[in-house]
């Protein structure tokens, strides 16, 4: 099983080039402490409606900051995926190894009991990326991933909101599914959805 330490001190473990529609090429790899100012870049660039989906705090280089400066320090591995051969960030991938009290909370209340051995999954891709199949081609990574962290289920990160239908046929192409609603803090509502690893086509 892999940690976020070796992880972080070699990051090529989970390196990968992976060939788009269209001929083009994105490598998925490890956020490098590097990769502020690209990263910071993306932020800047999403859109308000994809920044409406997002679960950052932030969206400038301050926040990249952060987020590269986390590295190995807290519970999160963040990948990107990076366009070849001109280094620009196009996708953010988190996974966050610790489950939150709120998110254990709703899961037993639909009977579903969290373990250890589940994490949390949230991308983010830029706007230009959005609606292209590159979610669908870089979920086997995603998956084994997990797989390569101890992991058996995941569960979405935050939730997807009940308004964004296209991601929610994304999940549910990518073999999550749905165990229930709850409320934003403003009202909206959110699903919540699971991926059990083991169940995945050709496993």
């Amino acid at each position: 099983m892999l940690t976020l330490t070796e992880i972080a001190d070699d990051p090529l473990v989970l390196t990968r080039r992976l060939a788009l529609e269209g001929g083009s090429e994105v490598v998925f790899r490890p956020l490098a402490r590097a990769d502020a100012e690209r990263l910071a870049g993306f932020l800047e660039g999403l859109s308000p409606e994809s920044r409406r989906f997002s679960t950052q705090d932030g969206y400038d280089l301050v926040a990249a900051r952060e987020l590269c400066d986390a590295i190995a320090r807290y519970d999160k591995l963040r990948l990107v995926l990076e366009e070849a051969p001109a280094g620009r960030i196009v996708g953010l991938l988190e996974f966050s190894l610790d489950l939150h009290p709120d998110d254990i909370a709703r899961y037993q209340e639909a009977d579903i009991p969290l373990a250890a051995t589940d994490c949390r999954f949230g991308p983010t891709l830029a706007d230009d990326y959005q609606g292209k199949g590159v979610g669908t081609h870089v979920f086997p990574l995603i998956a084994d991933v997990a797989r390569r962290l101890g992991r058996k289920r995941i569960i979405l990160w935050g939730g997807v909101l009940a308004g964004n239908p296209r991601a929610i046929r994304y999940y549910e192409k990518s073999g999550f599914r749905p165990v229930g609603t709850f409320a934003e803090a403003d009202g909206t509502r959110s699903l919540d959805m699971l991926l059990d690893l083991d169940l995945l086509p050709g496993q």
